[in-house]
């Protein structure tokens, strides 16, 4: 009997050291993961595909808990959660453990194509690995200086090597996210894409985000906003409104209402013409107020991250920024007009009531803080298009039409890079688009998940477009050969 036991434990042993393991990145690579997808899974997959890719869609877009609300885009992205909790029915199919060799099905790119990247890709494979590692990928990005900047090229190289945490990528891996990009498929999230189909770069791994194997820890650390580059398009905003839902939507909204109410009777906003004074007072008193919630959230933030030991996806960073683009506001209007000591007085004590209102309102509710904050910007919106309107209607030689022609402060030319004729109504629109950024972030995070990415710097996004830019350069260059080779 002893003998059996034995013998039946030692075979049960050497059963589990035969079972296949999947490994989530190690030590060394925290925040990439290594997860290789084979034919034979996704084959299998065929007959459940559409369940599935219903499933990993709403599993994959965070939704506030409370009540459903449309995704909000910004910057014509959507946002992603990170948490690796987060599973999608791609992922529950067992990985292919044989020793075929691993052949994808690629919907997008021609032979033709494809035999050109790999070309391309092996070109600046300085060592010969097959692998594609930050450096060969800034020689690569280089090769196609007419699609990327030097700027572009110097941040992609950057994100791409803390995203895969030192690593490298196989180029057959590279090739496939490449072929993701140009079917125009959802490489973010559990594997969506855009037609219901489940890709099948995620169906190994639950924790898998990105064809590319790369996850979101650069987003703890990398993010940075400049300002200075808005385009025309960017500076020409549009006036929108999300229309609240329940409850606590409708009475932030109220809110919001009051409060407008009861400043623009004390300031006379809407009695009498309005003034370049008028418009300094009520720029500078609001924009002391208004660099508190982004400094808020960005504490309360920082000390859950500590508290829980966990990432805060970036959220806190980009909470910091806007607090400290507020206060750019405020430093810039200050160089127009010096505020006296009334003024300072009520900007202490306008302080102190509402940073103490909206710190205990964050730690008990932070949705409502949210929503709150993006209907005050919407209100802001509103505010800096009238002034714009005021300056555009302004009398030739009106004191608003002067102003509106001076030249801008040398601190707002610096940090919007207005250039050397910037003026105040450069500035004005300039901080307009600031403000409709805001507004746009804090109703996109208004009730996500905890672990939301930041929705202005997911590694993930960044990454895709990388992608797409890439292989639309590479086909537009197979097409113009193609047509020089028929004309011949």
């Amino acid at each position: 009997m002893t003998m059996i036991i034995g013998t039946t434990l030692r075979q049960g042993r050497c059963l589990a050291s035969k079972r296949p393991a999947v490994l989530i990145g190690g030590v060394r690579n925290f925040c990439s993961v290594d997860a290789t997808t084979t034919t034979t899974a996704w084959q299998q997959q065929q007959p459940a595909r559409s369940t599935s890719a219903a499933s990993s869609t709403t599993s994959w877009r965070p939704t506030p808990s409370h009540h459903y609300q449309p995704p909000i885009h910004l910057l014509h992205h959507s946002y992603h959660t990170s948490s690796p909790t987060l599973k999608t029915d791609a992922a529950k199919v067992k990985p292919d453990t044989s020793d075929e060799p691993h052949q994808t099905p690629f919907r997008a790119l021609t032979p033709s194509i494809r035999d050109t990247i790999v070309a391309d890709l092996r070109s600046v494979d300085a060592d010969n690995n097959g692998r594609i590692d930050a450096d060969e990928l800034k020689v690569l990005l280089r090769k196609h200086n007419d699609a990327f900047t030097e700027s572009e090229i110097l941040e992609l190289s950057e994100l791409f090597y803390t995203s895969l945490g030192a690593s490298a990528v196989d180029i057959n891996r590279f090739l496939e996210a490449l072929d993701a990009a140009a079917a125009e498929k959802g490489t973010s999230g559990g594997g969506e894409t855009a037609n219901g189909e489940v890709s099948p770069l995620a169906m190994k791994g639950k924790f898998k985000t990105h064809p590319l194997g790369i996850g979101t820890c650069a987003s703890e650390y990398m993010f940075t906003k400049t300002h200075g580059r808005y385009t025309e398009e960017d500076l020409n905003i549009e006036l929108t409104h999300v229309p609240p839902v329940t409850f606590s939507d409708k009475s932030a909204l109220f809110a919001v209402r009051c409060v407008r109410l009861v400043f623009d009777t004390a300031t006379l906003w809407n009695i009498g013409s309005v003034t370049k004074s008028k418009i300094l007072n009520r720029a500078i008193f609001l924009e002391t107020i208004a660099a508190i919630p982004g400094m808020v959230a960005a504490i309360i933030r920082h000390f859950r991250s500590l508290r829980n030991m966990a990432r805060d996806g970036g959220m806190l960073n980009m909470f910091l920024e806007e607090a400290n683009n507020e206060r750019m506001h405020l430093l810039t209007f200050i160089r127009m007009k010096e505020p006296g000591y009334i003024f300072r007085a009520a900007v202490i004590g306008a302080q102190f009531g509402f940073g103490s209102f909206f710190l205990t309102a964050y730690m008990v509710n932070p949705t409502w803080c949210h929503r709150f904050i993006g209907y005050i910007e919407e209100e802001a919106c509103h505010t800096y298009t009238k002034i714009l309107d005021e300056m555009d209607k302004a009398p030739i030689h009106s004191e608003l039409d002067e102003w509106k022609k001076a030249d801008a402060p040398k601190i707002a030319k610096g940090y919007w890079h207005l250039g050397e004729e910037g003026t105040v109504y450069d500035v004005m629109k300039a901080v307009r688009a600031d403000e409709a950024e805001h507004r746009d972030v804090n109703h996109a995070v208004s009730g996500v998940a905890d672990d939301t990415v930041n929705p202005l710097f997911d590694p993930r996004e960044k990454l895709d477009g990388m992608l797409k830019k890439y292989v639309k350069d590479i086909m537009e260059k197979e097409a113009k050969k193609q047509a020089c080779v028929a004309r011949d």
